[in-house]
C-alpha cells in the first residue's frame, strides 16, 4: 500500500478507547486543534491545511479507528464503531499529547465523530468545525425516496453484516475509486499516488468502514434521537461549511444545524466534497476564523 504521510509532522501510536491503537500525526506548537478525516480517506487529506495551521497551533491529525494505519477492531458489538466510542478515542489522544481541551474540526465521517465529541465532552471541545455533512438524524430524514440515490452507499452499508462487506470487497477498487472521482468536480484534486493511497487504504479496511457506516444507521441514530429528546445542544462555537445540497434536495442545511448549535455560523462553498484538498486556503481560513470566536476569558 502507498503510505502517504504529512511532511515534517511527527508520528505516534496512541491508545484510544478499549486499547485500540491509533496512528496520529502531530505538528506545530500552540493551542491544540484536532482534524478528523472522512470517507474514503485517511488523516492525509488534511496535509495542506495542517501545515498552515501549524504556524500557530499544535495540530493533531489521527486516522480514525478502522481507517488508515489505525487498528481495525472487530465489530463484535454496536459500540465498537459508534461515534461515541470514536469520540472517546479522540479525547484520549489529545490528553495523551498533553491537551485537556482543543478545537475540533471534522470532514464527512470525521465531522460526525466531532459532533458526538462536542455533545459528550463539551468541556474538552473549545470549538467545532464541520465540513460537508448533515447531522445523523437529519441525513436519514432528507435522503429518502428518489433523493436516496445521491447517497446509495449509506443504505448499502446499513444492511446487516455479511452481504455488504462481500459485495464491496468483490469490486473494492471500483467502489472506493468511484467516490473519489465523482466527488472531485475538478478531476485534479488528487495525484495518482494520493488516489492510490486512499483506494488501497480503503480496500484494506472494508469491514471496519462498513461497521462505521452501519453504526450511523443504528446506535449513532439512537444516540442522536435521545439527545434531541432531552434537549442536548452543542454549547461551543460551531461553524459549518458545505456544498449547496439543500437547494438540490429541498432542505435548509443551516436550519438543521441551528437546531443542534445555537452559536452557529454557516457558509457555502463552490468547492467539491474534498474541499480541504481542493481549496486548502479556504478551509484554513474557515478554521482560523472559527478559532477566533473562543471567548477571550477562556483559558
Amino acid at each position: 500500500m502507498t503510505r502517504c504521510t504529512i511532511e515534517d509532522f511527527t508520528y505516534r501510536t496512541i491508545t484510544g478507547d478499549g486499547g485500540v491503537k491509533l496512528n496520529v500525526a502531530i505538528g506545530g506548537q500552540g493551542p491544540a486543534v484536532v482534524l478528523l478525516h472522512g470517507f474514503p480517506q485517511t488523516h492525509y487529506m488534511w496535509r495542506h491545511v495542517a501545515h498552515t495551521l501549524a504556524d500557530d497551533h499544535t495540530v493533531i491529525v489521527p486516522d480514525l479507528r478502522g481507517y488508515g494505519a489505525s487498528d481495525q477492531p472487530p465489530a463484535d458489538n454496536p459500540e465498537s464503531y459508534s461515534k461515541r466510542t470514536m469520540a472517546n478515542d479522540i479525547v484520549a489522544v489529545a490528553r495523551e499529547i498533553g491537551f485537556d481541551h482543543f478545537g475540533l474540526v471534522g470532514h464527512d465521517r470525521g465531522a460526525l465523530v466531532a459532533v458526538r465529541a462536542g455533545l459528550d465532552h463539551p468541556d474538552a471541545v473549545d470549538y467545532l468545525g464541520i465540513l460537508d455533512v448533515l447531522p445523523t438524524m437529519d441525513t436519514w430524514a432528507v435522503l429518502q425516496g428518489v433523493n436516496a440515490k445521491v447517497a446509495w452507499h449509506l443504505y448499502l452499508m446499513a444492511q446487516p453484516a455479511g452481504m455488504p462487506e462481500k459485495m464491496i470487497a468483490a469490486v473494492a477498487p471500483e467502489f472506493f475509486g468511484s467516490f473519489l472521482d465523482a466527488w472531485d468536480p475538478t478531476g485534479t484534486t488528487f495525484t495518482p499516488e494520493e488516489r492510490d493511497h486512499y483506494v488501497t487504504s480503503s480496500i484494506n479496511s472494508v469491514d471496519s468502514i462498513v461497521a462505521d457506516y452501519r453504526a450511523t444507521a443504528g446506535i449513532d441514530l439512537d444516540m442522536d434521537l435521545a439527545d434531541r429528546e432531552r434537549g442536548a445542544r452543542l454549547t461551543m462555537p460551531v461553524a459549518v461549511i458545505s456544498q449547496d445540497w439543500g437547494s438540490q434536495l429541498g432542505f435548509d442545511a443551516s436550519a438543521l444545524w441551528q437546531a443542534w448549535a445555537p452559536d452557529l455560523t454557516y457558509q457555502g462553498t463552490t468547492s467539491g466534497h474534498f474541499m480541504a484538498e481542493e481549496n486548502p486556503d479556504e478551509i484554513a481560513g474557515f478554521i482560523t476564523e472559527l478559532a477566533a470566536r473562543i471567548p477571550a476569558d477562556q483559558p
